[in-house]
Parts: structure tokens; sequence; C-alpha cells
């Protein structure tokens, strides 16, 4: 394919679910994308949170007979509230039982309960992921390594899981479609995961950063251009739209309880239910399959080589998801082959 898709799994439910009654239809939805060609896996995090949450990694290393080949990454990792030596020793054993199939996707985290329950403060949050994404390298070398650094310090040690890719899964960087998340992304990362509601407009803007960082420290290109975006398909786009906003509206009113990751006025989505339809006519594909198409291709146009999709959001039926991942599979997917 020209342009390559992954799926975001939904493991983050409402209050009144009980996640072990979802597993299997997590695994329905697996291979239902593994069948339709695409490329991978994706789950979330979040800690002490109002919805129950399956953790990544372990879900993630859960799902991977299912997977088959596909990539498994999670969106995101919050590394700062993880000490590096487990988050090494964690992706290198989802490496080992995926194939090297593992991609990991960091990402520095932003509600202050969880620094707060964690006894890490949100100011050493940078520090904390920077350093942290450098010894995690370090180690997935397999080489003996010594670290001095403000938080954290390591004398000759070696990894005691070197993972099967060499040097360790791809580190996709998630951060805020802003000028200081695109350029600590192009510094830090094999590819960035701008956020899903980054409009084409903005997208032009924040690409630009991520470029001209990489250049400046001469880096080359990333290995992808990565967007997330939200996907609902229905032979009638506006029946499609109407059935996204309802089930996205509602896991942002569940997310605006919490701080939003930054204040830049990218989270205005979280503030009103019209800021969020407005935010979703702009960046989300709630629509029919040929306006999909068009979409996506526009976005290809831009630059991206990866589109992940998030296809189900809080009570958004299973059916409703295997829908869209069928009509994704026959009349959107083929414009890319």
């Amino acid at each position: 394919m020209s342009l390559k898709f992954g799926l975001a799994l939904m493991n983050d439910f409402p209050h009144d679910v009980v996640p072990a009654s979802r597993i299997s239809m997590l695994r329905e939805q697996v291979r239902a994308a593994r069948d339709a060609g695409i490329d991978s896996l994706w789950v979330l995090q979040h800690y002490l949170g109002g919805m129950p949450t399956l953790q990544p990694v372990h879900l993630l290393s859960a799902l991977s007979q299912d997977a088959g080949d596909m990539k498994l990454g999670t969106n995101m990792y919050i590394l700062p509230l993880r000490h590096p030596v487990g988050a090494a020793e964690e992706f290198s054993t989802l490496d080992h039982l995926s194939n090297g199939n593992a991609i990991a996707g960091f990402g520095m985290g932003y509600r202050e309960n969880e620094f707060k329950s964690f006894g890490v403060p949100m100011e050493e949050r940078i520090g904390r992921f920077e350093e942290s994404v450098q010894l995690v390298r370090q180690l997935w070398s397999g080489e003996r390594t010594s670290f001095e650094g403000r938080h954290f310090h390591m004398e000759d040690e070696r990894i005691s899981l070197v993972p099967v890719q060499p040097g360790g899964p791809p580190i996709w960087i998630g951060a805020g479609a802003h000028r200081k998340g695109a350029e600590r992304a192009a510094r830090l990362g094999d590819a960035w995961i701008v956020p899903p509601h980054t409009s084409p407009e903005k997208l032009d803007i924040v690409l630009g950063h991520y470029r001209a960082e990489r250049d400046r420290l001469g880096l080359g290109p990333a290995s992808e251009l990565v967007v997330r975006r939200e996907l609902v398909l229905d032979p009638d786009a506006e029946r499609a739209r109407a059935i996204g906003l309802a089930a996205r509206n509602s896991l942002s009113r569940e997310y605006a309880k919490y701080n939003a990751p930054d204040q830049t006025g990218n989270y205005s989505h979280l503030s009103s239910e019209q800021a969020a339809m407005q935010t979703a006519d702009a960046s989300y594909l709630f629509t029919d399959p040929a306006s999909a198409v068009v979409a996506l291709k526009a976005l290809e146009a831009q630059g991206l080589t990866y589109i992940v999709l998030r296809m189900q959001w809080y009570a958004l039926e299973q059916e409703q998801v295997l829908r869209t991942l069928e009509l994704f599979k026959n009349e959107v997917l083929p414009s890319f082959r």
C-alpha cells in the first residue's frame, strides 16, 4: 500500500462495563483488522481515571496471536511515570511475544492526578521523558550501559532481554500539535503520532516545524509521518456523522473531567458540545466510504504515510465497529493498494 493504516482499539470503557466481558470482542476486531490488511494495532494508557482501562503492554501481549504479523503499538505509554529500565524490559518482552513487531509509542502524559499519585512532580516530566528515551535506547542496544542524568543513574549494566528488533522497537513519540511538541518529537523519535483533532490546515503548520527540526539536526526524513483520525463509516454520510458525534462526544465529556493536555487551544473540543462538533467536522472521518477516500487521499498528498484510525468510543456497539471495518476493507482500502 502507498498509505498504511493502523487500528486504535478501545481499551478504556464506560463505568459500568467489566472489561473482561469485552476481551472476545477485542479479539474479533483484531482478526477483522488483520484480515482486512490493516498494518497495526494501538492501545492507550491512563491510570486512576473514571473509565476502567486495560493496561497496554499486557493487552497487546494477549492479542499478539490474533494479530498475526500486525505491528503492536502503544498510544501512548506514559513514560515519565515508569522507570526506564522497567519500560525497556516490558517492551523487549512484547517484542519477543510478537516476533519483532512491537512499536514503542511513548508520551509524556498530562493528567495531574496521575503524576500526583505516582509522586512524580509535573515540572519534572519533560526531563524524565527525555532521559528515559535516551536510556531505553541505550539498553536496547544490548551493550553494557552507564548513564548519568538528573533523574536516572546506571553504572555498567546490561538489559536482561535484548529485543528481537536490532536496536529495539521503533520509538514513535506522542506530542501536542504545536511547535514545541513537533520539535521534541523530531529530536527524540523515529516518528511522531500527531493527535486526531489536528485539522488539515494545522497539520501543514506543525509538520513544517517537525521537518525543519529534523533537517536542523541532520536526522533526515522520519521513518513514517503519522496522524491519528477518528472513523465511522456508513453508506449514508449524515448517519455516520450522527453516530460518530454521539459516541465521540460521550468520550470527550469523560476526558473533560481532567485537565487538558495543554493550554494552546488544541483541545477546545473538551470545552463544549459545539466545539466538539466543530472539531469533528474539521478533522474526523464520520462519513461515507467515498468521502473517506477523498479525505485520506488529501492527507496522503500532505505527505502523511501512516494513519492510525480509531473506530470505537465509549458506548459505540461492536456491530457498528465491525460494519465500519467491513466498509473500510471493501470500499476504502482498495483505493490505496
